[in-house]
Formats: C-alpha cells, structure tokens, sequence
C-alpha cells in the first residue's frame, strides 16, 4: 500500500519539549491520538479514505519516535501528553478538533476534553478505557495487582527489553503468531503491521515501559458523565486487552454516547476491518454535524 503524503513539522510544547507531529489532508481538522508504541502509520486506511475531506493531524508522544525527551525530567503522564496535543492544535492554528483516539489515544483524548472541552468538538474512542487499565485486561480481576510491580522490575532494565523486542519484531512467524492465538484478526492489514514493528525496534524502552505503568494509574471514569461532547466508542469483540464490556461500560457513562461492537475484531479494529470503520466513521461526522465543509457523502457512502 502506498502511504499518504504526510508531511512532518515540530513545535516546542508547554513545558519546552520538542515534540514531532504530522499534518495530511484538507477540510475540517481532525486530532489522531495514537496508541502507546503507535504512529500515523496505524492511521494509514483512515487517511487514506478520509483526507480529501478531514485535515489529520498527529503526534509522537514525548519520548518516543521523533519526538525529544520530556524537556521536564519525568513528565510522563497523561495530561502532559494532552496539553502536547493542544500545543500541536495552537501551532497548526486550530480551535477546535475532532479527536480519534485508539488505546492509550482514549485516555489521551479524554483528559484532553478536560483540560480544554471548548476545543473538542467530538470525540471517537476506538479500542481504549477511561482508565486503569489493568483491571480490566483480559476481564481477570488480579491484572491490576501482577501488572503494575512487573513493568516496574522490566522498567530496571531497559536494555534487556529492547534487546528481547528487537528479537521478537524481526521474527517472520510473528504476524502468524497473534493471528494463532487470537491476539489479532485474520484479516490484519500486515503491512502496517510490519511497518509499526519496524519502527518500534527505536523505542527507547524505559520510557515504553513508565508510560504502561502510568496508564494503569491514570482514571478518567469520572469525567465521563460530564462529557457533553458528541461520542462514538468502537469495540471489537475479542479484545483481550480492552474487552467489550469495559468500552460498554464506558459509552454507558457518557451522556448520549453511541457504541458500535465489531465482530471478530481484536485490540486493532482499524487495520483488521478498516473499511468498516472507515464507515462508521464518517457517518457518525456527519450525523453529529461534522461534515466535510467541501463535500457531502463520499462516493463510498453515498
């Protein structure tokens, strides 16, 4: 698959961290929030159907990709990572977005809304929770209890790590391997995949391995019910590490939510059943008065 013309720029965010983000498309702006260890790449098929008409803007979260180390010596949580994405917002000249955010991304888009709602104009949470994300892994109720000490003993030694990651990205039978054990759907757009393995060998592991450990401590539940924003969650099926119930749960938290299950779909509905999504999508602007200013309904939809 040929991949979109995305064109790189930088910006120094809130507290003087160099942040590296990315700009494709023409129209109403839309703010991707990407999942821990993702990129724009994940966002290909989207970009792809949707940027003749919606503005993607994206970001490397700090400490990782392209973008510096927190220029404030761990500042790691969620919310620095949301005000880096408004800085993205302010440099590109942007009011107000829609933001499309997938795992970590939720999270992320969420304590965006809280920190500045009047810049969000809707939202769309794609495979994520609210918060504490451990309790919820696998629907086992001990995760949140064995997770947290673990990432903290790898989190000593990060050399290791990146040495066993670099291993197990270059393994060919690895795709193989999550399809096998239902960690991912047989219709995995591979490429992208690969693509995003590629790039994952240069993360630098300690700040992987802090930011999964301040996921789990990060809750944006009671937000929820003061989100008065329009909001579409997106869930697969047989998400073992966000199941359907924590995203129902969720859409069932804010008012007027709307929540769409799709079957067969794991943690990465966006590169197994793109063109679902792609759909979905769409519609859901549409409806909620987030149409493209230039067209109507794709050839697609229409």
């Amino acid at each position: 698959m040929m991949q979109p013309a995305v064109e790189e720029r930088r910006v120094r965010s809130f507290d003087g961290t160099d942040i590296a983000y990315h700009t494709v498309g023409q129209g109403r702006p839309v703010l991707l929030c990407n999942g821990l260890g993702g990129s724009w790449v994940a966002w290909t098929h989207q970009i792809r159907y949707l940027s003749d008409r919606y503005r993607f803007i994206s970001w490397d979260y700090r400490g990782l990709y392209r973008s510096g180390p927190p220029a404030t010596p761990g500042a790691l949580q969620i919310d620095a990572h949301a005000r880096d994405g408004l800085a993205v917002l302010d440099a590109e000249g942007v009011e107000s977005a829609a933001l499309l955010g997938w795992s970590m991304g939720v999270q992320v888009a969420l304590e965006t809304f809280n920190l500045a709602q009047e810049r969000v104009s809707n939202m769309t949470l794609l495979n994520g929770v609210s918060g504490q994300i451990y309790e919820s892994v696998m629907n086992l109720g001990f995760m949140d209890k064995v997770v947290p000490p673990t990432l903290r003993a790898l989190g000593g030694a990060p050399r290791m790590v990146e040495a066993v990651v670099r291993q197990a990205v270059g393994f060919p039978g690895t795709v193989q391997l999550a399809k096998a054990l239902g960690l991912a759907a047989p219709t995995l757009d591979e490429d992208i995949f690969r693509a995003l393995a590629a790039s994952f060998k240069g993360l630098d592991m300690g700040v992987y391995l802090r930011l999964l450990e301040l996921l789990g401590e990060h809750d944006a539940t009671p937000l929820l019910p003061r989100v008065d924003v329009p909001v579409l969650v997106v869930a697969g099926d047989r998400d073992v590490m966000t199941p359907r119930a924590a995203a129902a749960r969720m859409a069932a938290s804010i008012p007027g939510a709307e929540l769409m299950v799709i079957p067969g779909a794991t943690h990465y509905a966006a590169v197994e059943y793109p063109e679902l999504v792609n759909l979905r999508l769409e519609k859901f602007w549409l409806e909620r008065g987030y149409a493209a200013a230039s067209s109507g309904l794709s050839a697609a939809a229409r």
